[in-house]
Order: C-alpha cells, then sequence, then structure tokens
C-alpha cells in the first residue's frame, strides 16, 4: 500500500506501541484514536502485520485487527508530531481507559 503524505515535510517520529487492554484495538479505542487526531497537524500510520494504514481512518483502525500484546509500529511525521507520538503513547499505556 502507498501512503502518501499532505503534511509538510517536519519531524518524524516512529515508536512500537503495545496494545495492552484485553480487547485490542476494537471500536471503542479506534474512536479515541481518530478524535485524538482530528485537531493535531500531523500524518499518522500505524503498521501491524505488514499492513500499514492511516490512523485518521476508523476503517483503517479496524481492519488492523490487533489484538492484546500486538506490536504496532506508530509513525508521526509533520508539525506536531512529537506532540501526537506523546498523546498516543499516554493513551496506549492508559490501556484507551479501559482499564479495570
Amino acid at each position: 500500500m502507498v501512503i502518501h503524505s499532505k503534511m509538510k515535510p517536519g519531524k518524524k517520529i516512529i515508536r512500537r506501541l503495545r496494545v495492552k487492554n484485553s480487547l485490542g484495538l476494537h471500536t471503542r479505542p479506534a474512536v479515541m484514536i481518530v478524535k485524538l487526531l482530528q485537531e493535531k497537524n500531523a500524518d499518522v500510520h500505524f503498521t501491524y502485520k505488514r499492513e500499514t494504514i492511516d490512523a485518521r481512518s476508523m476503517i483503517g483502525l479496524l481492519m488492523l485487527a490487533a489484538t492484546k500484546n500486538s506490536l504496532i509500529t506508530v509513525c508521526t511525521e509533520g508539525e506536531d508530531a512529537e506532540e501526537v507520538m506523546a498523546l498516543l503513547v499516554e493513551t496506549f499505556e492508559n490501556e484507551f481507559k479501559e482499564k479495570r
């Protein structure tokens, strides 16, 4: 899959994040990610099992079918790359607020 960037060149950050919540990357976490990215000026892509998707795409996130303990490569690029990565790390670490 070829992904074209809409952002101006800027800082690029790549990290691997673990899905820690028991149900994996299902609808609720996908909605959280899409909302988190709405007002940010960065391209964000997730790669899992050789599939790369635009993290602003609800359907793309769900199609990854990432289960608990999956490692997702997250790439942020653009003006808000650092802020967006920090927010995503926090969101993944907090298990999408699904901790019990």
